[in-house]
């Protein structure tokens, strides 16, 4: 019998469709399939409020941990053939309560020299967080095996607005009744199963070896190199807005809310203003980039760490 653990944080839902369209692909007569969901203590309300939203950038993009609510002490103690990890995106990093986890002792024991593959639902830009739960599960002594990548399809600017009203309004609808649905689309989140087949082969196997080669052939990640360079100049500019805002002191703290406004004008600033500068900048320099842009579409499409 082997055994399957499913991990995620989802705060809206979608996440978790996500993983149990994979997981309920996978169960069958000679695998289990267990799930730990990972709740924080103070839990993360959903629809946010705006307020609530901007005020965890700081501990989301540093990566600070919070405190998490006890799970089963069973999951714990059993050795599992498989790690299947879902999280979101938030500010360019894994979610709080998923970093939170993969900081933790718990972590570190279930995941110690066990096979792991991510599961990502966000908007667009995944790279860089991708690149922090590569080095969260190094320190676990984990195997990256596989990635598996669902986005919105839609374009940037389209995207933003319909993300947003999902964000505060809570509805996964459309926004001003004729904008596209926000999110990973149905079809995209039904069809993930495509890549059960070629993961149970490698699970029954144990050879894990080519496994991100062959989902990949099947869509479980593409890469937009534009979005490779907006992710990395953004986390650049996250960095220092995030210890700025951090050392103005803990949520409530008049300094710190000052802070968190300019930082909202900025952030529109970027997607509207600059974003479209640099996509500019790229599509001038692309044909002088273009080795560098088709290793980097390689590197992100594997599980390879950079350390390797």
């Amino acid at each position: 019998m082997k055994e399957v653990l499913v991990v995620y944080y989802s705060q809206t839902g979608q996440l978790f469709d996500i993983v149990s369209n994979i997981a309920s692909a996978m169960k069958d007569k000679d695998i289990n399939i267990t799930y730990l969901e990972i709740v924080p203590k103070n839990a993360y309300k959903f629809p946010w409020k705006k307020d609530a939203f901007f005020d965890v950038f700081p501990e989301s993009f540093l990566q600070i941990p919070i405190p998490l609510k006890e799970s089963d002490p069973e999951i714990f103690n059993k050795k599992y053939d498989l790690i299947i990890l879902g999280y979101q995106v938030w500010y360019l990093s894994p979610s709080i309560p998923i970093n939170s986890f993969l900081k933790s002792e718990n972590a570190k024991k279930l995941l110690n020299n066990t096979p792991v593959i991510t599961v990502i639902g966000c908007r667009n830009m995944w790279i860089q967080a991708q690149e922090k739960v590569k080095n969260l599960l190094i320190s676990c002594n984990a195997k990256l095996v596989g990635n598996i990548a669902l986005v919105d399809r839609h374009i940037n600017h389209i995207s933003v607005l319909t993300i947003t009203h999902w964000m505060f309004k809570g509805k996964k609808d459309r926004f001003l009744g004729f904008f596209p649905k926000p999110g990973v689309s149905d079809k995209d989140i039904n069809n993930v199963v495509v890549f059960v087949p070629s993961v149970k082969e490698a699970l029954r196997k144990n050879n894990f070896m080519d496994l991100q080669k062959k989902i990949v052939k099947l869509g479980a990640v593409k890469i937009k190199p534009f979005l490779i360079l907006a992710d990395k100049r953004a986390n650049l500019l996250f960095s220092k807005w995030a210890n700025l805002i951090y050392k103005k002191g803990e949520a409530g703290n008049p300094k710190r809310k000052k802070a968190l406004i300019l930082f909202n004008y900025y952030l529109l600033f970027a997607i509207w203003v600059i974003a479209p500068i640099v996509f500019i900048v790229f599509l001038v320099t692309y044909i002088f980039m273009y080795k560098k842009i088709i290793r980097e579409k390689k590197y992100y499409s594997s599980v390879d760490t950079k350390n390797n």
